[in-house]
């Protein structure tokens, strides 16, 4: 059983687990939007986000394997996957605001705005797929960290940890705010909640536009 451990863990993991977790901790498009939904949805109406994120994580993990930098070395490509993300936020941001505003009445009821199961997932995969720092960010990872030394095996290993990471934590996340203590805390806010995480998204979509992160 060690033998295999050894195989499949690269030496330089709990460096890459280190700095993975970190970044999962500082709040992103993905966490506004999963506590945007999951504020009203709860846990059943985001679940599917958070598998969409996460899947859109391991094409990034996945390209990143593959040996594929042309987002790197093409800031015109970049751009354009930054001004599409920043686009993608602004019309989640919408959402939310007009739920917020459209649903402050106490009589609405939360199953109602709930994103079908096909809509959450493609939500949560536009938003991991239109957000380019997460291409940057793995590819870092997957070639500094990691390093070519690393057997196809392990990088497979990493990849696959740092996908259901992903999708713990978001789903965590959701599954926090869906608690019936939590609710109860929420009932009064939810467009409160919405309404923030939206002026988030708004602000995060914005910064693409005028603070572009490969400029």
């Amino acid at each position: 059983m060690s033998d295999i451990l050894f195989q499949l863990v690269p030496a330089s993991f709990p460096a890459l687990a280190l700095v993975h977790f970190l970044a999962l901790l500082s709040p992103g498009p993905d966490f506004f939007m999963v506590v945007g939904h999951a504020v009203r949805g709860r846990l059943s109406g985001t679940v599917f986000i958070c598998a969409g994120i996460a899947l859109g994580n391991a094409a990034y993990i996945i390209l990143s394997v593959a040996g594929w930098s042309a987002i790197r070395h093409s800031p015109t490509l970049y751009r354009c996957m930054e001004l599409a993300g920043a686009a993608y936020l602004a019309w989640m941001a919408v959402m939310l605001l007009c739920s917020a505003r459209r649903n402050s009445g106490p009589c609405v009821k939360d199953a109602e705005r709930r994103l079908p199961p096909g809509k959450q997932l493609l939500a949560g995969l536009g938003s991991a797929l239109l957000n380019p720092k997460n291409a940057v960010f793995y590819l870092t990872l997957m070639t500094v960290i990691i390093g070519p030394e690393a057997t196809f095996a392990q990088q497979v290993f990493a990849g696959v940890w740092m996908t259901l990471l992903v999708f713990l934590w978001d789903a965590g996340l959701a599954a926090v705010i869906s608690l019936p203590g939590t609710q109860k805390i929420l009932r009064e806010k939810i467009p409160l909640v919405e309404g923030l995480a939206g002026m988030v998204l708004v602000l995060l979509a914005v910064s693409l536009v005028v603070f572009p992160f490969g400029g």
